[in-house]
């Protein structure tokens, strides 16, 4: 539903900021939340605020995301205060609350809304598209974890209940499955029986978590190059932004997320399967810049699972289109009536290319895990 002018004026004026409102105009080009830009004039000077109506359909408590949000920034801007840092706020987003003190304000037609500085001079890549990239975008997520791996208790909120919980999703599989309610699990047969064959290797993240093998963290989940902000001037990676899903996890769910995104040159829904090829210079590149900022931090038991991360998640996202294609494509956007079951093969190619290259892939984790520095 579009969002008319005289509503978004209207709700940017609920939140403290101080000057002549001058106007606001849509930004980005987001799937999930709705994106506005505003301008204001304080004293002579043009500052500029973003706004996002939060998607609450994806996010049924937006007020926890907030909490979450306003914890995670607060948290890094006092670390970066303590360092020294002279231009803190650019370096992690600034929430700014509503008039009434809370961290959203509502629009006339319930819908929720946040407001956080525009961070100036910056700017982000939509795609990973070498190994140096790979390597500065693994290093960006590996500080981002590295800020948060003290963050005190309380425990964050769930954004996404069970968001990357393997054994949650093979139920839903299962779900559907048995009702095939439209018939697709004949002409799917292939894809159902890798995914029964390798389930129990699919749940090793989430029951290493369960079974307390490896630590519960702050993580993104949703680590892509176009959610790190970079200085106009020196591309130096600013910020991680788009922090809706920032909630306790694994650090390796972003790690897995990593892999699978970066280390293949086909899209997601590329139908030409030879084309989809697990990449070892692009792994490499990535762990190598994750792990100059992550090393450190991480135990033994995450640094073992590395490699089984990307795997990992790469399953997880073929179960879950593979589930939605049987189920009737009622959570992913589709543009043509095969798309989620491609996706699904792609992401299986994608697997089986990771496992024709696993003992390199081992190979490369091991000697960057000894690697200081």
């Amino acid at each position: 539903m579009e969002i008319s002018q005289e509503t978004v004026a209207a709700v940017v004026r609920q939140f403290a900021i101080y000057g002549e409102f001058e106007g606001a105009s849509s930004f980005g080009g987001g799937h999930i939340n709705d994106t506005f830009l505003s301008k204001w004039n304080q004293a002579g000077i043009t500052v500029r605020y973003t706004h996002q109506r939060i998607n609450h359909h994806i996010f049924v408590h937006p007020d926890e995301v907030m909490e979450n949000i306003e914890r995670v920034t607060n948290h890094i801007r006092e670390k970066l205060r303590a360092a020294g840092e002279t231009d803190w706020s650019r370096r992690t987003l600034t929430v700014v609350p509503a008039k009434d003190g809370k961290l959203y304000a509502r629009d006339s037609e319930g819908g929720w809304w946040r407001t956080y500085l525009f961070v100036e001079g910056a700017h982000s890549e939509e795609v990973t598209a070498s190994p140096k990239e790979a390597r500065f975008l693994g290093a960006s997520i590996g500080n981002f974890q590295k800020q948060l791996a003290d963050l005190p208790p309380p425990r964050l909120h769930d954004a996404i209940p069970d968001f990357h919980n393997m054994e949650k999703r093979y139920l839903r599989f299962y779900e559907v499955l048995s009702k095939d309610a439209l018939g697709r699990a004949k002409e799917t047969a292939a894809e159902i029986a890798f995914m029964k064959e390798n389930e129990e290797r699919g749940a090793i993240l989430i029951r290493s978590l369960r079974e307390g093998k490896i630590p519960e963290r702050i993580t993104h989940n949703d680590t892509k190059m176009n959610n790190i902000l970079v200085d106009d001037s020196d591309s130096r990676a600013l910020c991680v932004i788009d922090l809706d899903t920032v909630m306790p996890g694994t650090s390796l769910f972003d790690v897995g997320d990593l892999i699978r995104t970066v280390t293949t040159l086909a899209t997601e829904d590329e139908l030409d399967l030879s084309k989809v090829k697990f990449d070892l210079g692009y792994f490499e590149a990535l762990l190598e810049g994750y792990l100059s900022e992550a090393r450190d931090f991480l135990t033994p038991a995450e640094l073992a699972l590395i490699a089984e991360s990307g795997r990992n998640i790469t399953h997880i996202m073929a179960l879950r289109f593979l589930t939605d294609y049987l189920d009737g494509d009622h959570y992913y956007h589709i543009s043509r009536p095969s798309h989620n079951i491609d996706r699904s093969r792609n992401q299986i190619a994608l697997i089986r290319s990771m496992d024709a290259q696993w003992e390199a892939a081992l190979t490369i984790v091991s000697g960057l895990c000894g690697k200081k520095g």
